[in-house]
C-alpha cells in the first residue's frame, strides 16, 4: 500500500497499516507500545506524529481513532466530531439539536455536539466543536441506538426521540421556533405510534401538552387515535407555558385545547403554523 499524501517513518507505516489490514478504526495507547516494542515516552512521540499529520486524532484519555488512508487529509469533518465526542462518555447518546442536524431536520449549522449521559463530566473542546455534556433523569435515557458514522459506531437517538428531545429542551436546539421547525420537517416521516409510546414513559404532561400543541400548529397529519391518547396523556396538570413562564403581552396567549400558555410570538415560530402540511404538498410535488 502506498501513502501520498500522509507520508510515514517506518514506525508510524507499521501502526497504520496494522489497524488498516485489521480493519480496525480505534487503537489504544498500550496497544502502540506493545506493538512497536518501545517506551511509552517513544510510543507517545509517534502518537503524536500520527496525530499531527492526520492519521489519528484523541478519543479520550489513551484512546484514539484512526483516520482511514482513503478518507484523506481533510477527514475530520462533522461526523467524524461526533465519533470523537462519542468516546468520551459510557453510556451516552448524541442528542437535541445535533440529532436533528443529523436527521436533517435544521438547516442551521452549529458547532455544539450535545452529548447525553448520566455520568457528570466537563464540557470540552474537539476540534472547532464544543461539546456539551447533558445529565437527564433516570426515565428520559432511551430511545436511541447505533449508527454508522463513516465506520465508527456511535449511539445517536432516534427520530422520535431527538424530536421529543428538542420540544422538551427547546434551548438545546435552536429555541422554540427550531423546535417547531424541526417537528414540521420531521412529521412525514414519524412513527406516532412510537412517539405517543415515548411520550407516555416519560410521564410527563407539561411536556405532552407543549407536544400536542405544537403539532396542532405545524398541522401534523396524526392519526385520530394518538392524537386521542395525547389528550389522554396531558390531563388538567398544573399551569404550563411553552416559552418562558408568565403572562406576556403579545403572544399567542392561552391555548383551551392543551390547556398552555403559549410565550411566545407568531413570528418567533418562523412561519411554522402548517409546515407539516405543506411538506406534504411540497414532497407530493
Amino acid at each position: 500500500m502506498k501513502f501520498v499524501i500522509r507520508s510515514l517513518s517506518p514506525q508510524e507505516s507499521r501502526i497504520v497499516l496494522t489497524l488498516t489490514e485489521q480493519g480496525r478504526r480505534e487503537i489504544a495507547r498500550s496497544e502502540i507500545i506493545e506493538l512497536l516494542g518501545v517506551s511509552s515516552k517513544a510510543a507517545d512521540h509517534v502518537i503524536n506524529s500520527l496525530r499531527r499529520k492526520g492519521w489519528l486524532e484523541r478519543a479520550s484519555w489513551g484512546k484514539y481513532l484512526f483516520i482511514e488512508p482513503n478518507q484523506g487529509p481533510e477527514a475530520l469533518g462533522e461526523s467524524n466530531l461526533l465519533a470523537l465526542a462519542s468516546r468520551i462518555a459510557e453510556p451516552y447518546y448524541i442528542g437535541f439539536g445535533t440529532a436533528a442536524t443529523h436527521y436533517g431536520l435544521t438547516t442551521q449549522h452549529r458547532n455544539v455536539i450535545w452529548l447525553v449521559t448520566p455520568k457528570h463530566l466537563r464540557d470540552r473542546q474537539i476540534g472547532e466543536a464544543q461539546v456539551r455534556v447533558v445529565n437527564p433523569i433516570a426515565r428520559k435515557f432511551f430511545g436511541f441506538g447505533l449508527i454508522d458514522v463513516l465506520g465508527y459506531k456511535t449511539i445517536i437517538s432516534d427520530l422520535e426521540k431527538t424530536v421529543i428531545d428538542c420540544i422538551d429542551r427547546p434551548e438545546l436546539a435552536g429555541g422554540v421556533g427550531e423546535t417547531a421547525y424541526i417537528l414540521g420537517t420531521a412529521c412525514r416521516r414519524l412513527d406516532w405510534g412510537k412517539v405517543t409510546n415515548y411520550l407516555e414513559r416519560i410521564g410527563s404532561s407539561p411536556l405532552i401538552r407543549r407536544f400536542g400543541w405544537l403539532v396542532d400548529y405545524v398541522n401534523a397529519d396524526i392519526p385520530s387515535s394518538e392524537r386521542e391518547r395525547l389528550f389522554q396523556l396531558a390531563g388538567n396538570g398544573r399551569k404550563t407555558f411553552l416559552g418562558p413562564k408568565g403572562e406576556l403581552q403579545g403572544t399567542i396567549g392561552y391555548s383551551e385545547t392543551w390547556h398552555l400558555f403559549v410565550n411566545v410570538t407568531s413570528k418567533e415560530l418562523h412561519g411554522c403554523a402548517g409546515l407539516a402540511r405543506r411538506q406534504i404538498i411540497k414532497r407530493e410535488t
